[in-house]
This record gives structure tokens, sequence and C-alpha cells, in this order.
């Protein structure tokens, strides 16, 4: 191991990370690390051997008692031979104490299993052009126009924390179309689409009906050249797993969504796609 070292991601390995996730397919968002930078400054790791940048990973902190594991990468050259486990160790120490969660792709799994992580669901990447259809009544706005605190409270029905930055920036980010569906002054759904190198993908999408998911679904694909989107949608829903079935998009991609502990309390049945596979 002499001559591999460990520290924090520049903006330019934050990049170099992007275009490794992307050759792993990953299909990361274009301007996603923008967002991932405010979520935890510190929380992206680059193992360096000799210099040259190797493996990464984040560990990203959220709140006091929750932390999220992504962007674990060994490039091929070096797999087998250490590195990986060494940094994955680096990030795990620093949510010591913390309930973990990652999304782990096949196969790994096994792996997170001897790291004790449990499969809590399967996050399905589905993929296509949605269905045409009548909005049903459901008033979609363009969620920069409503207060930041009313998005933010409703975040917090879905994700085990606060993550307010990482919200402000994730939904403002230049090129992205932030809607929510309102009624009676409520935010009832909220989704955000943004591009990537293959299908933009939606996320989070979150809905108090497969009607306001499915509206919000239709009216963020007009956002879209050509209009296909991908949704990493969680199979503990299986009315968000029938409704993209029935908008027509195909699974394509799955990750199962794992915790050191027992899953955190969200609101399953609202969550119709998660944020991202990388911080939760």
């Amino acid at each position: 191991m002499t001559g591999f070292e460990i520290g924090g991601a520049s903006a330019a390995d934050m990049e170099m990370i992007r275009a490794w996730a992307d050759e792993e397919g990953w299909n990361p968002g274009d301007t996603d690390r923008f967002a991932f930078a405010v979520a935890d400054p510190d929380g992206f790791l680059v193992g360096r051997l000799d210099g040259e940048p190797v493996a990464c990973v984040s560990a990203v902190r959220y709140g006091t008692g929750f932390g999220f594991i992504g962007f674990y990468i060994a490039r091929p050259h070096v797999r087998g031979q250490g590195y990986g486990i060494r940094l994955w160790k680096a990030g795990m120490s620093r949510l010591d104490g913390r309930l973990v969660g990652l999304d782990g792709v096949v196969e790994q799994q096994d792996n997170y299993r001897r790291s004790g992580f449990r499969p809590a669901w399967n996050n399905v990447r589905h993929e296509g052009v949605p269905r045409a259809g009548d909005d049903g009544g459901v008033r979609v706005v363009d969620a920069a126009g409503l207060p930041f605190s009313l998005l933010a409270a409703y975040d917090r029905r879905f994700f085990p924390e606060p993550r307010d930055a990482f919200l402000s920036a994730w939904t403002g980010l230049p090129g992205r179309t932030a809607l929510a569906a309102v009624r009676d002054g409520r935010v009832e759904g909220l989704g955000v689409v943004r591009p990537c190198s293959g299908a933009s993908r939606v996320g989070p999408l979150y809905a108090a009906t497969p009607e306001v998911a499915a509206a919000l679904l239709r009216r963020l694909a007009e956002h879209v050249p050509g209009g296909e989107i991908a949704v990493d949608v969680p199979d503990a829903n299986p009315t968000a797993t029938a409704l993209l079935a029935a908008l027509g998009l195909v699974p394509t991609f799955e990750a199962a969504r794992m915790y050191t502990g027992a899953a955190p309390t969200v609101d399953l049945p609202g969550l119709y796609g998660v944020a991202s596979l990388e911080l939760g």
C-alpha cells in the first residue's frame, strides 16, 4: 500500500468522479456535483496511488444521526488490490455512530452485507417516454415560485434528516426543472428533472396519489428533449411500480437500498422516485 493516500475531493475531482460514474453506466446528472458539494463539502474522498486518482467514495453526513455512502468506485486496473476497501473504511469511519444507508449495485451487495448492511427495498430504474393522458385536475406549478420552507418541510416526510442546502441547490440549478403539485395551499407533490448523459433523470418524485405522480411525470417530460426520462422507483411502493408500467416506462437497472440498522421511517406510499442513488 506504499504510495496510497486518501484525501478530500477538489472541484476537479468531483467532475472526475462524475465521469467515472458515467463509465460505470450509472447515468449521473450533468450538474449533480454542485448540489453534492453543498450537502457535505468534506464528504467526498479520493484515493491516490503515487499521485494518480484510482478510487473514490462519498460519505455524506446528514443532521446528527444519518449518513449515506455512494460513489464507491475503484478504477479497473487497481481492483482486487485492497485500495478500494481502504477507502471504504475511511468513508465508514467518517460516519461512525450514525445510521448509514446506501444503494448497492447487484454485484456489490454481498460485500455490503459483510459490512453490516441489510436490504430494505430495491430502487428500480424505469425509463421511457410517459404515455399522454389527462392531468385529472392536478394543479402543477413551478416549484421556484413557492416558499422554500414549504418544499423543505415536504421533503422531510421522505428523508430521515433535514437537507435544506442540498435541496435548494438540487431544485434550483440551471438546466433543471422543478415542479410542484399544490392544492389549497398545500404541497401534494414534487418532482425534479435533470439532464444526464442518457435519459434525463427524475428525482425526487413525491406525490400524494398516483394521479399527482402521473401529472408531474408528464409535465416534467415536456421539459426534456424527446421526452425520455428515467426514475429510480422503490419497489416497496407497488403503486409507484404499477404507475410507471402503466405509463409505458420499463425497468433498466436496479440497486438495493440498504441500511446498517432498521430502515428509517419515511412516507413510502408517497415516494415514487428517490432523489439520487449516490446521496439518497
